[in-house]
């Protein structure tokens, strides 16, 4: 399968990695330790338009492929995880789901501010007793008429205290079970949203993670996503797009640290020559490219089997699940390859270590895909 990039995808390559060097990397330290929210950064991404790329120009977006897209992700994602994380969601979670799912006029009131950037979107699935299974949703949202009448509370929402418009997956008829699920498009401007306060993470720590409670929340009619009963289904669809960004994300944290164990390695003196010269270390540097190639292949395969319109769920689940291993588990490689230097923040090796085990859990978890492949695999037996 031939994956040679085009100049405009080169060119989007090279953006993202500008952008990243020159935007990102100073004060990315600082951020993280502080927890802040990097304002400034995600005003410029959404200048330079990787906050609605793969959107259709006529509603403000680039209009790219998902190749573009995962090469953005992964330039970014080697150094500031909690800035791809914002830009994930933003294009595959939500702007796809309303690009691919939603009326015209949900785009042109909302597709068109998030493509751009003037507005932020979140996703909100999880709940409290509600993450793998999503099928358990306790949030409600009750045929009142002329509207919804929402109630309930969501979990590790992305993006929760800085969105303008949410994504709520909630149960409108209990007796349909999944097939009772409705999606809906909620402002937080509305009355009775309420946003919790920030969580204190492992990894991504810069980037806003909340609680969010709807408490008689009423969302109209025509902010219902797709046909009544519709939810579940366009929250699978909607997660198997978004593991490609995901992927590309765990892609790109494997990737920095690897780049950073190879110069420390080259720099690095021990018994009379660079510690890349010895043996215990070269064959680490060689099982991380590779691992690192494999994912990039699965990655680039899911993107394009997206970009061609073919069904795209279970390569997008392989290469998560694949690229999210490479990554947790050549970070902590990356950190032994520098030694002591490596446990310290200085050397940023710890911190894309921190980053990489949401990659094994969000958007799915690395079970979950494992539980997608398999019914795949079995399906024609």
């Amino acid at each position: 399968m031939d994956f040679k990039l085009t100049e405009e995808q080169l060119a989007v390559k090279e953006a993202a990695r500008d952008f990243a060097q020159q935007s990102l990397l100073p004060g990315v330290i600082d951020r993280d330790s502080k927890m802040e929210y990097p304002t400034a950064q995600v005003k410029e991404m959404a200048q330079l338009g990787f906050l609605g790329m793969m959107v259709d120009p006529a509603y403000g977006g680039g209009g790219m492929d998902t190749i573009s897209y995962v090469l953005a992700m992964e330039e970014i994602s080697k150094i500031d995880n909690s800035c791809s994380v914002i830009m994930s969601v933003n294009n595959s979670l939500v702007c796809w789901g309303i690009e691919a799912f939603g009326t015209e006029d949900q785009k042109q009131k909302y597709l068109t501010k998030l493509s751009t950037g003037e507005w932020i979107g979140a996703f909100c699935l999880s709940e409290p007793e509600a993450g793998s299974d999503a099928t358990s949703q306790r949030t409600t949202a009750i045929d009142m008429g002329d509207h919804y009448l929402l109630n309930g509370t969501k979990n590790w929402i992305t993006n929760g205290g800085t969105s303008n418009v949410h994504i709520v997956i909630a149960q409108s008829d209990a007796e349909k079970k999944h097939r009772g699920i409705n999606a809906f498009l909620v402002e937080t401007s509305w009355e009775g949203v309420n946003i919790g306060a920030k969580e204190d993470k492992l990894g991504i720590r810069s980037s806003d993670t909340h609680t969010i409670m709807y408490n008689d929340v009423k969302v109209p009619k025509e902010n219902r996503i797709g046909d009544d009963g519709f939810g579940f289904k366009f929250a699978m669809k909607v997660l198997s797009g978004g593991r490609i960004g995901i992927a590309s994300q765990a892609l790109g944290i494997a990737q920095g640290a690897f780049e950073l164990a190879t110069k420390y390695s080259l720099e690095r003196e021990a018994f009379g020559k660079p510690i890349a010269k010895h043996q215990a270390i070269s064959f680490k540097l060689a099982d991380m490219a590779t691992d690192i190639e494999a994912a990039r292949l699965l990655v680039y395969k899911a993107a394009r089997m997206k970009d061609e319109g073919e069904d795209f769920t279970t390569a997008a689940s392989m290469a998560k699940l694949f690229a999210s291993s490479a990554a947790m588990k050549h970070t902590v490689e990356a950190v032994q390859v520098h030694g002591g230097y490596g446990f310290v923040k200085e050397y940023h090796v710890e911190r894309l270590m921190r980053d990489a085990k949401i990659t094994q859990i969000y958007e799915g978890t690395s079970e979950i895909q494992k539980l997608v492949i398999a019914r795949d695999i079995l399906s024609t037996k």
